[in-house]
């Protein structure tokens, strides 16, 4: 039998001796480290191990920060972290970051770049940024190639002295998966929160507002948008090619162009949201086999606009109230909505002689007196006159006078909401 040399049997030793010490390592608690003003933070997330707290006392730190490591980073009494206008103000490449209570600003202001108040970059997976104010960023933070990140509870502001085509987004997601962004409050970037090629999110409790979108949002599937807040901006929610999207309890209000734009949209559940005091409150482009229930549109100088195909589509029990115009319809025949259940038109002119609610003749809404409204605008002083009544009535028994139109065969007689006047004036200032 052959000795076994010296040297393993140390190699062995050695190695039995350093188990129990990684194992001790392993299960060591995560040390907390405390920065104060005038030292360095950049120094001690270069001392910190996997796991570590790193705490910051209250000042100003101008410093360019890049975390590759998992740890958290939070602020005690609000500091703030200044980039100086140069690159990101951090940077995050690392997996299990937390990031909160901080004040981060002024990142450079290089497009090209994507300069942002935190980046956080592939590898950033399940990095949570929270109870943050990220202020005069080009984007407030940009999110690539990551999984199960969580923005909660921050407040983002842009350049607000920069032209809006030369601002950044406030939340920008690229290809992600599982990104929740809820209870943020985002104004005066370019775009509020834009989502590219990003699935299975949850968009909630966002207050949207001052900007060009509040959303704008493509190349996206199974997400949810839900309880957002969306007003005085260019447009509101914009969902452009994308399908599968819950769209829910969203108050979208005052934007000067749309409220809720569908575009190239299939197979989405579009629910009990108010679209409110915009220039168009609906606007529909190509969107096939969506449901559209329980909204409120109303007071809109355009309730819907529909074009460009759009079929298919189950439409009930939604009010349409005091818009303008109720529907701006662009087709070659006519669009059924409200099969089942009916919605309510508050200028319909039939009546209910049997008392089940619903009206006794269907609801056209584009007629002969729309036509000739979009002809010529001033008409709309008399859209109330009796003289424009019997027209429209006239309208309706002379079918070579008649446009293709969207038609609701049993109107709802009442609106199903009974809070809609609270909706009522919400206009982008000097729109009317």
């Amino acid at each position: 039998m052959r000795a076994i040399p010296a040297a393993r049997i140390r190699t062995f030793w050695h190695a039995l001796v350093a188990v129990p010490a990684l194992l001790c390592a392993a299960q060591a608690p995560a040390a907390t480290l405390t920065v104060v003003r005038g030292e360095s933070i950049r120094a001690a997330i270069e001392r910190a191990a996997p796991g570590d707290v790193i705490e910051v006392a209250r000042g100003m730190y101008a410093e360019n920060l890049q975390i590759a490591k998992p740890l958290t980073l939070r602020g005690i009494n609000r500091p703030t972290i200044s980039g100086s206008q140069k690159g990101d103000t951090i940077s995050v490449t690392s997996p299990d970051v937390v990031i909160e209570g901080l004040i981060v600003r002024d990142s450079g202001d290089d497009l090209g770049a994507q300069n942002a108040g935190i980046y956080l970059r592939p590898g950033s997976d399940r990095a949570v940024v929270r109870n943050c104010d990220l202020t005069y960023n080009l984007f407030g933070l940009w999110i690539e190639k990551v999984k199960d990140v969580r923005i909660e509870n921050n407040i983002i502001t842009g350049k607000r002295d920069y032209r809006s085509a030369s601002r950044g987004n406030g939340i920008q997601l690229y290809n992600t998966t599982g990104a929740q962004i809820i209870g943020n409050r985002v104004s005066f970037v370019r775009d509020a929160i834009y989502v590219d090629v990003s699935h299975h999110a949850v968009f909630r409790g966002n207050r949207l507002h001052h900007s060009r979108y509040g959303t704008h949002y493509m190349n996206s599937y199974y997400n949810l948008w839900e309880d957002n807040q969306v007003y005085l901006n260019r447009g509101g929610l914009a969902l452009m090619e994308v399908r599968d999207q819950t769209v829910r309890n969203n108050r979208a209000w005052g934007n000067s162009d749309h409220g809720i734009m569908l575009r190239t949209i299939q197979d989405s559940v579009i629910e009990n949201n108010v679209v409110a005091g915009n220039n168009r409150g609906f606007f529909i482009y190509d969107a096939e086999y969506n449901t559209l229930s329980g909204n409120q549109v109303i007071d809109n100088t355009v309730g819907v606009h529909l074009s460009a195909g759009s079929k298919n589509n189950k439409v009930e029990d939604n009010d349409f109230i005091s818009n303008r115009e109720q529907v701006r319809y662009v087709g070659t025949k006519d669009e059924l909505w409200g099969i089942k259940d009916g919605n309510h038109w508050s200028n319909y002119l039939g009546w209910d002689r049997n008392g089940d609610g619903l009206g006794d003749i269907p609801y056209e809404a584009n007629d002969i007196v729309d036509r000739l409204s979009w002809q010529h605008p001033m008409l709309k002083l008399l859209l109330a006159s009796p003289a424009i009544q019997t027209l429209r009535l006239v309208g309706q028994q002379f079918p070579l006078l008649r446009a293709p139109s969207v038609v609701d065969p049993k109107p709802r007689m009442l609106p199903k909401n009974e809070n809609w006047r609270e909706w009522l004036g919400r206009y982008f200032p000097g729109s009317r």
